[in-house]
């Protein structure tokens, strides 16, 4: 950076010196105009080339703005001697045997969050451990020593190219510990890179790592959590994770239910998780209610201002009493999480083509948990078909249609039908795929 900045400072000072001399060179040319004489002449090509040619010879030997972005993450180290810009689309096809176009796509991975996380200019940018191939060969060098192939290496590095500029003197350590303190075997640390590289290049993981295992139970389901977010792995284990699960676990939140939430949630501040069950105990659903967690996760996902307008609709759009309506919502507090958009159409085609009455839907609000042209519209053709041919009993709901298994249903209603309705099974099919067949 040091550098760069004074490369800048040596061309604005050549180009200042650069356009005196130009204004001088004016003035000595206006003061002879029309009668310069040989020795006038004589005395400013004289004037040029002691003055002029020298400050020229200088601005060109100086690196133009587009050399510091020949290749992404490059720099020049010197100021005195050219030296090859560092390319790291070129380093990780050599390093990391990646394929040309995965190369370019890595490497302008790394600079888009590099640039994104720290908002800094391509030139600060390039001047941080990339600058040449030392610290990535350590890296490499690092992730080699605990037994990851060639292949684990480059997959890692797609995943996070930005773990070639890692300190070698902070990751080091806790790769090794990976492997002789968790005692991870080479697999499982390939396969926890691939989505936990960030957390090992930001912080001492390991303890993390630790406390997390022996609470999920093992390594394997902590992967599947580290999934949904990885960064669970990075917040402060002492004040933030470790009072919110005891929080949780007070509510009568069961372990495996915690590992069903978005786990970000487990990095709240515990003051604003402390607000968030008491909004979920406000939505009617008491901390003792084995779905209690699912209004946890609603609210934390929406505002207060948002889950009023919500009620507010489904109260207006059915015409039902607000009791109704929160009556509902204790029952599946998911439902709060559905566009309005998505709940209008469901109600509309319950009401108006099913033929439902409000109250009826209300008291079984699973019904909106269904995807509308894959689960109700085609269980509903199939439903009026089998009704029209009297091979369904006109008391059957069809809520019981919809909330049975696919298999369940197709062997109820589908096989054993295929004999006397034909074509049945058939548009059954495309009828989940959003195709209504006009007749059966």
């Amino acid at each position: 950076m040091r550098t760069h900045r004074l490369l800048s400072i040596s061309t604005q000072e050549n180009r200042c010196g650069y356009f005196i001399q130009i204004r001088k060179i004016k003035k000595i040319t206006e003061i002879g105009a029309g009668a310069v004489s040989t020795s006038a002449a004589a005395t400013t090509m004289l004037f040029l080339r002691r003055n002029l040619l020298p400050l020229l010879r200088s601005a060109s030997s100086l690196p133009s703005p587009i050399h510091h972005r020949a290749c992404l993450l490059s720099t020049s180290t010197s100021t005195s001697a050219a030296v090859a810009p560092f390319s790291l689309e070129d380093y990780l096809i050599a390093a990391c045997g990646l394929a040309p176009a995965q190369a370019r796509k890595t490497a302008q991975k790394a600079f888009n969050e590099r640039s994104k996380v720290n908002k800094k200019t391509f030139e600060e940018i390039s001047n941080s451990r990339l600058n040449s191939a030392s610290n990535p060969d350590a890296v490499l060098a690092l992730l080699s020593g605990v037994g990851l192939s060639r292949t684990d290496i480059a997959a890692v590095i797609i995943a996070d190219p930005m773990l070639l500029r890692s300190s070698t003197k902070n990751i080091g350590p806790r790769l090794l510990a990976l492997r002789d303190r968790l005692g991870l075997s080479t697999t499982q640390i390939a396969r926890f890179l691939l989505v936990g590289s960030r957390s090992v290049r930001s912080c001492d993981v390991v303890p993390r790592l630790e406390f997390f295992i022996s609470f999920f139970g093992s390594f394997e389901q902590l992967l599947v959590v580290m999934k949904k977010s990885s960064c669970i792995v990075m917040y402060d284990l002492e004040r933030v994770i470790k009072p919110n699960i005891a929080l949780l676990r007070q509510c009568g939140i069961s372990v495996q239910q915690i590992a069903q939430l978005n786990t970000w949630l487990l990095g709240f501040r515990p003051e604003h998780l402390k607000e968030l069950v008491l909004r979920a105990e406000g939505l009617g659903v008491p901390r003792s209610s084995r779905i209690f967690y699912r209004a946890v996760l609603v609210v934390s996902q929406n505002t207060k201002e948002k889950v009023a307008a919500r009620l507010e609709f489904l109260k207006s759009t059915l015409g039902c009493h607000e009791s109704e309506v929160s009556t509902a919502v204790s029952k599946m507090p998911s439902i709060l999480g559905i566009s309005e958009e998505c709940l209008h159409r469901k109600i509309q085609f319950l009401v108006k083509e099913v033929g439902l009455e409000p109250q009826y839907i209300l008291q079984r609000p699973s019904l909106f948990a269904y995807s509308l042209e894959k689960r109700l519209v085609p269980r509903h053709c199939v439903m009026k078909v089998l009704l029209a041919k009297g091979l369904l009993d006109s008391n059957r709901s069809f809520y019981t249609l919809v909330v049975i298994g696919e298999e369940t249903f197709k062997l109820r209603y589908i096989d054993c039908h295929k004999d006397s309705v034909h074509g049945l099974a058939d548009a059954y099919v495309p009828a989940c795929d959003g195709i209504v067949p006009s007749a059966v």
